[in-house]
C-alpha cells in the first residue's frame, strides 16, 4: 500500500509534459489517450513543427523541431519548458552521451528534467491506468482485463500490417518489397472490413487500445498513405465499414482535437525528399471524417 501512494505522489498533477507532433501516428496514439482520458488538465503538452528541419548546425540530421515563437506555426509551440530548439537537444539534456533515434512522442519528468518514456506502446498503457487518480475520465479502461489477449493479439497483425505496413510499402526501394508490403497491407483492410461488419469496434462492442491505433493510420490512409506511400489499390473510404468506423472514432469525445491534417499533409509531403523531391503538398481529398455514421446499428 506504501508503494501505492509513493507511486502516486510521484504521478502528481503538473510534473508531466507530452512533447507530440500532431503528424506522427505514434505520437498521436499518447495525445489521444490524453484526451479521452481526459488527462490533459494534469499533464501539459505540446507539438513540434509538422516539417523536418536541421538539428544542429554542426551535421546534417533532420528531424522534428521548435517553431522559434507562438505563432510561427498554428498548432506548434516553442519549448517554454527547456528552451530547445529540436527534440534531439530534449534527448541531450536528458542524457547528454544519447545515441538513439530523436523521436516523438516523449513523455518529459519536469521536476527531474528527463525523459520518463518515449515508446508510445507504453505511455499509452500508463495513460490507461497509472493517472486515473488525476484523471478527468478514469472510468475509461481501453485495456480491460478480459480483453487483453484479444486486444494484444489484433494489436500485433494491425501493427505489422497497417501501422507499419504503409511505412514499408513508402520507403521500398524495389518492387518486389513493395508489392509484398501492399499485399499485407490489403490482407489486414479486408480482415478488419469482415471483423467490423460483426460488431462496432474490433475487439467487440467495447473501444480499446486497439481502436485508437488503428485509427492513427486509417486517418492518414487516404489524404497521406494512399498517395505518398502508393497505398492506393483501395482508398479507406471504399470500405464501408472501416470508413464509417473511422469516422466513429473521429467522433469520440476529444478525439477530433487531435487531429491536424495541416501538420499530417505538411509532414509527409514535406520531410520525405527521397519520395516527394518538391514537397508538393496534393489538394485533395479533404474528407469530412464528422459527417454521420452508421456504427450505431451495433449495441455497445
Amino acid at each position: 500500500e506504501t508503494e501505492e501512494i509513493n507511486r502516486e505522489s510521484e504521478l502528481e498533477s503538473g510534473r508531466y509534459h507530452l512533447y507530440i507532433s500532431y503528424a506522427c501516428p505514434w505520437a498521436s496514439r499518447c495525445i489521444s489517450y490524453l484526451k479521452i482520458k481526459e488527462l490533459d488538465d494534469a499533464i501539459t503538452f505540446s507539438s513540434v513543427k509538422p516539417i523536418w528541419g536541421r538539428t544542429k548546425e554542426s551535421d546534417e540530421h533532420m528531424g522534428w523541431v521548435f517553431p522559434d515563437s507562438d505563432n510561427e506555426v498554428q498548432g506548434a509551440e516553442p519549448d517554454h519548458l527547456n528552451g530547445a530548439k529540436s527534440v534531439r537537444e530534449l534527448y541531450e539534456i536528458a542524457s547528454p552521451n544519447y545515441t538513439g533515434k530523436y523521436t516523438v512522442p516523449v513523455l518529459w519528468d519536469k521536476k527531474l528534467k528527463t525523459v520518463v518514456n518515449n515508446e508510445s506502446a507504453e505511455i499509452i498503457r500508463m495513460f490507461n491506468t497509472e493517472f486515473n487518480h488525476i484523471a478527468g475520465n478514469p472510468d475509461l479502461d481501453l485495456y480491460p482485463s478480459h480483453l487483453q489477449a484479444k486486444i494484444d493479439e489484433a494489436n500485433e497483425w494491425i501493427y505489422s500490417g497497417i501501422n507499419n505496413g504503409v511505412y514499408r510499402c513508402g520507403f521500398a526501394k524495389k518492387q518486389e518489397p513493395y508489392e509484398e508490403a501492399v499485399q499485407q497491407v490489403y490482407e489486414a483492410l479486408d480482415r478488419c472490413e469482415e471483423i467490423l461488419g460483426k460488431h462496432r469496434y474490433i475487439c467487440g462492442n467495447t473501444l480499446t487500445e486497439t481502436d485508437i491505433r488503428l485509427f492513427v493510420t486509417l486517418i492518414r490512409f487516404d489524404e497521406v498513405y494512399a498517395v505518398h506511400f502508393k497505398c492506393n489499390k483501395k482508398l479507406l473510404r471504399e470500405y464501408p465499414n472501416l470508413f464509417n468506423y473511422t469516422k466513429d472514432i473521429f467522433q469520440v469525445r476529444g478525439m477530433s482535437s487531435t487531429v491536424n491534417m495541416n501538420h499530417i499533409k505538411q509532414h509527409y509531403y514535406g520531410s520525405h525528399p527521397s519520395i516527394n523531391p518538391f514537397g508538393i503538398i496534393p489538394h485533395g481529398p479533404n474528407i469530412d471524417y464528422s459527417s454521420p455514421h452508421d456504427r450505431h446499428r451495433f449495441s455497445k
